[in-house]
This record gives C-alpha cells, sequence and structure tokens, in this order.
C-alpha cells in the first residue's frame, strides 16, 4: 500500500520509501525533562504514536528512537540564558541528575495514559555524550566550527543552504527575533556545539558537566539529536518528526549539522505538527492557560478523551484547546464506546482496507473518525480491535468497563433515575435538576432519550 506523508523539506505529500525494505526507520524529538509535559508537548507525541500505528498497520516493521533532553537545551533560542535543567533545580533545590529522572518518569506516565506506544529505544542526551563529542571533532575537521569565549560555535555561512527548511530569510534576520545578540558569534545564525561550564570560566561548577577536546563543559541543545540519530539509525534514516516549533532553530540547526559532517540531512522525510492553542492563545503560565495532563484529569476528564481531541483535527492544522472542545469530546468518546458496546454480532461492514486508507493520506485522522461514525450510523459493524490499533483509543477495554458498570448501578442511584423520572413526566422541572445534580454528585450521567433515561459514568 502506498504511503503518503508531507515532508517539511519539500513542502509536499512525498511517498514513503523506506531505505531498508519493510523497515521504517523514526527518530522522534523527545522531551526536555525539566519539568511536567503540557499538553503542547503531548499533542507532538499523539501524532508520532498515530505515525508509528499507521505504518505498524501496514506491516512495515517500526524502528522507534526516541531522545530524553537531559542537558543543554538552553532557555533561549540563541544559545543565550541557562541550562532548562539548571532552571528545575533552583525551581525545585533537586539535583539536575535527580530532576531528570522525575519528570522522565511523569513524561512515561502520562504517555502511557494516552496509550502512546513506547519506541523502540529511549536514548538520553547525558548517554551519548562521547557521540556528540566525535560528531563535533567531526565537524571542527571539516572546518564548520570556531570557539569563542563560552563554547565552539558552528559556523553557518559555510553552507550555501542553511536555513532551507524553515526556508529563513537570513539577510533579512534581525538579531533579538530568532537570536539574541552576541558580540562574539561570527553571524547571527551561528549556535552552539560545545558550551563551555561556568567552571571553565569563573569556577562555578555545573550538576552536568565533561571533559572535552575545548575544556570542561556540556553540549548544546542541536548536536543530541545528530549524534543519537547518525548512532541508532544511520545516515540516511526515513522520518524525523517533532513539533512545527523545532523548524526555525533545533531542527534547521540538526540538518546543518547533519550535512555538513555527513553530506546528509539526516531524514528522508520530515514530519512536523501544528501549534496548540488554548481558547485562541499561545499557551503560557503568565496568561493561566497552561495545562498538563493532571489538569485534565482533575477536572474529570479520560486521557483518552484528549487524544480524541487531538484525532479531530489533523496533524498539520493548528488544535485549539478549550474545555469545552475536550468536554464534546468526552461525549463523543461515550458515544462510540456506547455504539461499539452495543452493536449485534453481524458481519462487518466497514472495511479496515477504507480506513488505513485514509490514515496513509498523511495520517487523515479526522477523515478516520468520520468514516466510523459513518458507518457506525449506517448500521455497519466495525472492527474494534482493528481501530484500537490504528488509533489508540482502548476502545475494547472501555467497552468492557461500560458493561460492568451499566451492570454495577448502585441501587441509590437507581433509586434518584426512577424518581427524576417520575419528576420529569410530572413536569417538576425543579425537582428534576435537583435530582440530576444528586445523581452527578454520585459519578453517574443523566442522558434523556425517548425510550428512556440512559445513565454514563462520569470520568
Amino acid at each position: 500500500m502506498d504511503i503518503h506523508l508531507y515532508n517539511t523539506l519539500t513542502r509536499k505529500k512525498d511517498l514513503l520509501s523506506p531505505i531498508t525494505p519493510n523497515n521504517v526507520k523514526i527518530y522522534t524529538c523527545g522531551l526536555t525533562v525539566y519539568d511536567y509535559a503540557h499538553i503542547g508537548n503531548l499533542r507532538s507525541y499523539i501524532f508520532a504514536d498515530t505515525l508509528h500505528r499507521t505504518l505498524a498497520n501496514t506491516d512495515l516493521e517500526v524502528e522507534q528512537i526516541e531522545n530524553i533532553t537531559d542537558v543543554g537545551h538552553l532557555v533561549g533560542d540563541g544559545d543565550e540564558g541557562e541550562d532548562k535543567m539548571d532552571v528545575g533545580v533552583r525551581k525545585t533545590g533537586k539535583s539536575a541528575w535527580e530532576i531528570a529522572e522525575l519528570f522522565t518518569d511523569a513524561f512515561k506516565h502520562d504517555r502511557n495514559a494516552l496509550n502512546i506506544l513506547p519506541p523502540t529505544k529511549w536514548i538520553k542526551a547525558t548517554d551519548t555524550i562521547q557521540e556528540q563529542i566525535d560528531f563535533i571533532k567531526e565537524l571542527e575537521t571539516k572546518g564548520y566550527t570556531y570557539k569563542i569565549n563560552d563554547g565552539i560555535y558552528f559556523d553557518t555561512s559555510k553552507l550555501s543552504d542553511y536555513g532551507k527548511l524553515a526556508q529563513l530569510d537570513i539577510a533579512g534576520l534581525r538579531e533579538g527575533a530568532r537570536i539574541v545578540f552576541n558580540k562574539e558569534k561570527r553571524k547571527a545564525t551561528d549556535f552552539a556545539l560545545w558550551k563551555l561550564s561556568p567552571a571553565s570560566i569563573n569556577g562555578k561548577k555545573r550538576d552536568m558537566e565533561w571533559e572535552s577536546p575545548w575544556g570542561i563543559g556540556f553540549p548544546g541543545w542541536h548536536i543530541e539529536c545528530s549524534a543519537m540519530s547518525r548512532k541508532f539509525l544511520g545516515f540516511p534514516f526515513d522520518i524525523h518528526t517533532g513539533g512545527i516549533d523545532h523548524v526555525p532553530v533545533h531542527h534547521t540547526n540538526e540538518i546543518a549539522q547533519n550535512e555538513a559532517c555527513c553530506d546528509s540531512t539526516g531524514a528522508n522525510i520530515w514530519m512536523h505538527n501544528e501549534h496548540l492553542l488554548v481558547d485562541g492563545k499561545k499557551m503560557s503560565k503568565s496568561l493561566g492557560n497552561f495545562y498538563i495532563l493532571s489538569d485534565i484529569v482533575e477536572k474529570g476528564y479520560s486521557p483518552l478523551a484528549f487524544r480524541y481531541l487531538c484525532l479531530c483535527t489533523h496533524y498539520r492544522q493548528k488544535l485549539n484547546f478549550t474545555w469545552e472542545a475536550l468536554e464534546s469530546a468526552q461525549i463523543s468518546l461515550n458515544k462510540l464506546v456506547r455504539a461499539l458496546a452495543t452493536q449485534v454480532d453481524t458481519p462487518l461492514g466497514h472495511p479496515v482496507s477504507k480506513l488505513l486508507e485514509v490514515m496513509t493520506d498523511d495520517l487523515n485522522t479526522p477523515q478516520a473518525l468520520a468514516s466510523i461514525w459513518e458507518s457506525l450510523n449506517s448500521g455497519k459493524n466495525i472492527d474494534i480491535e482493528f481501530v484500537d490499533k490504528l488509533l489508540g483509543l482502548s476502545l475494547s477495554d472501555q467497552i468492557v468497563n461500560y458493561k460492568e458498570l451499566q451492570t454495577n448501578i448502585p441501587d441509590e442511584v437507581r433509586k434518584l433515575i426512577d424518581a427524576r423520572e417520575k419528576a420529569r413526566l410530572g413536569k417538576d422541572w425543579g425537582k428534576a435538576d435537583d435530582l440530576r445534580a444528586q445523581i452527578e454528585k454520585l459519578g453517574w450521567k443523566v442522558m434523556d432519550k425517548t425510550e428512556g433515561p440512559e445513565l454514563e459514568p462520569l470520568c
């Protein structure tokens, strides 16, 4: 089956042609583990998981590497400020190593809750320091580096097409727009490969620092992905994924390193998901619209309702998160579970091939969901197991839970339902509303149907 994926590098849908027959190699940009993953981060991993699942269901063997950035990601894109891990040190009082472990575990917990498949291999930046040093040494040998007061930098002027991924207007770039002014840098777009520790400058020691040919220090953010992807996947490999925010700096610089060192962009196809907005605005703690997965759970929603919400929007379109939208996604997911729980045991009417066809057209998840609903509404059965494999909504487990809950409605709730139905039929709307509120406090949602009230457990 042909698989077409949108390649940010070519700005068009490209046919996936695995370098190794029947095997596809993916590198996924992982989390910087200095804090909890926010829901914008998590959208990116749901996208990467959807890609993984789609390819695996075309009988391709998927080899997916995902990094954990536990050193080297500075707070500013212009290589200014402190390492984000040091921000966590200052905020929590823990060591950088403790913070990395804490937030890596939290990230994996969130992924499990969202039913995101684990990669073939997790790699920490701190586990590949030597490979990163070796990569920089190769760049140095080829004449792409120079040293200034705070570290070793990549000379972007040596590449004629630097910035092609983001289609950057290099001549028009202003200091302070994409990058922060550094008077020692030869060019505004030059970036750090190795940062010298304060110990090398003023005697202050960091939690994370290593010996190198250039002095005690730590790697820049971009070099880890080049070193890891080359070591574990080889150049070139098939697909590189990440968020759209990686395009103008991180992935642009990664490609520059790869081409300078290895005459390869690294990946043949670069894929990026669009931003997640909150109430139409960029998510920000200062705006009070910054959410992590536990915020969703604490408000009574299922993590899989958030996954469903993400699938409702194509990965290359902006997703506007609102609590109303999440409520709608939860209702739709619950309706889907109910519909599948009650489908009769008749031959399947929704061909697997049709669902896979829309997913292999650049992961068209909105069309896939629409196709499922269209089949259900026309009385056709769904292959639940296949939908679970493809979309990761754990429908089979939810159906089991739904059926168990339906047979275990507490007597207290049943009595309240009977009383509310009597009040409703008597048009005592005030009493009916009061009884509805009591039922919801006990963890059940009432839906009035023509055939009578139906109960649904609140998540």
